[in-house]
């Protein structure tokens, strides 16, 4: 691979890695393994990188690597079956608390201020740096990190107090049943 192509793939690596962590994400709930694939894609894609003629679809070949290596990664996972003499009992994953809780969290965001929100989103759930988040919304690395701070204690104190409000109405459920 000649200088010029390597300079090539390394920016192509630098503007586009969020994009393609936020795929890599997407196809393992990991994010560490996400990490992993993201790299296993990149260094299987170098070594291809010439062969690409149009780069405007390096992404699109690098999804493909990756979806190609989570699926060897599946297929190569060990079975951790043991044979028993007794069932282990059922057990249904009931995923209803969950969407209550990113219900709760979403109802509970309302009370931070546009900026404060918008700082919160762009770190926890687009999963930005703090200098992409500052470039974004145009402020200081400082100015991020102090907002977030002030964000997630406002989040904290938001839950903890809607928290001692349910159980405060079900000791009053209680005492009226009684």
């Amino acid at each position: 691979m000649v200088h010029g192509e390597v300079l090539e793939f390394e920016d192509y690596v630098r503007t586009r890695h969020d994009a393609l962590l936020r795929s890599a994400r997407r196809l393992v709930p990991d994010p560490v393994d996400a990490q992993d694939l993201l790299q296993t894609a990149l260094a299987r894609t170098y070594g291809r990188w010439e062969g690409i003629a149009d780069k405007r679809l390096a992404d699109a070949y690098l999804r493909r690597v990756m979806i190609n290596t989570r699926t060897e990664w599946w297929r190569a996972r060990k079975l951790e079956e043991v044979p028993t003499e007794q069932l282990p009992e059922a057990t249904i994953d009931d995923s209803t608390e969950q969407y209550a809780n990113r219900a709760l969290l979403m109802d509970a965001m309302q009370v931070l201020a546009p900026k404060q929100r918008s700082v919160v989103v762009l770190r926890h759930w687009e999963q930005m740096s703090t200098e992409e988040t500052a470039a974004a919304l145009g402020m200081t690395a400082g100015t991020v990190k102090s907002t977030l701070h002030r964000a997630l204690a406002r989040l904290r104190q938001e839950l903890e107090s809607r928290a001692r409000d349910a159980r405060a109405q079900d000791g009053e459920r209680e005492r009226c049943a009684a």
